[in-house]
């Protein structure tokens, strides 16, 4: 005698078999425990990295792609996920402030990024395939700013020669409260 199934009773009976074959990788992800990749969006204390907030911080932790900031009177802190530095070598680490802002900023290539990549033009103007998106804050090191980008595969990955670039969306959140003179530390 054959017996017909309803398709709850299919369903249920198909989640049942999924479980049983499941459990056993479900139990070996638990034993290894969570993984530990979001420690650089964890709130940060600006006193940390600075004596005062003057104008107000911001601590780039490149190790964790991660760009904290607090306004001058510690009510306001925001985190943004950051690009890095592709190597160490073209990362620079420590203390300096933001010296100048700009809206739609055009981009001259050092000289040493044409050396790495020739293809590179001597200048590009403001736009979409420009590669400091629509906003830029230079730092007091020369070549080394906190800019946008319009490639959104660059954040959360080492692809700058240096800077540390945010969605576009989020340099313009920034840009909009960040003084010149904000202190700056890159770790």
């Amino acid at each position: 005698m054959g017996r017909n199934l309803s398709r709850r009773q299919a369903f249920g009976a198909g989640i049942a078999g999924l479980v049983t074959l499941c459990a056993p990788a479900v139990l070996r992800a638990q034993a290894i425990g969570p993984r530990n990749n979001a420690s650089g969006f964890r709130m940060q204390d600006w006193r940390a990295h600075f004596d005062s907030l003057g104008k107000g911080a911001i601590v780039a932790d490149l190790n964790s792609r991660a760009l904290h900031w607090w306004s001058a009177d510690g009510s306001d802190y925001r985190l943004f996920p950051t690009s890095v530095p592709i190597s160490d070598e073209l990362t620079k680490r420590g203390y300096t402030e933001v010296v100048r802002k700009r809206v739609g900023p055009d981009w001259t290539p050092t000289a040493d990024m044409r050396r790495r990549d020739p293809d590179l033009p001597s200048h590009m103007p403001p736009g979409p395939d420009n590669p400091l998106g629509t906003h830029a804050m230079y730092l007091g090191w020369p070549a080394y700013l906190i800019h946008g980008t319009h490639d959104t595969r660059k954040i959360g990955r080492p692809s700058s020669s240096g800077c540390v670039g945010l969605y576009n969306e989020h340099v313009a959140e920034l840009f909009a409260v960040v003084q010149v003179g904000t202190r700056v530390r890159l770790l």
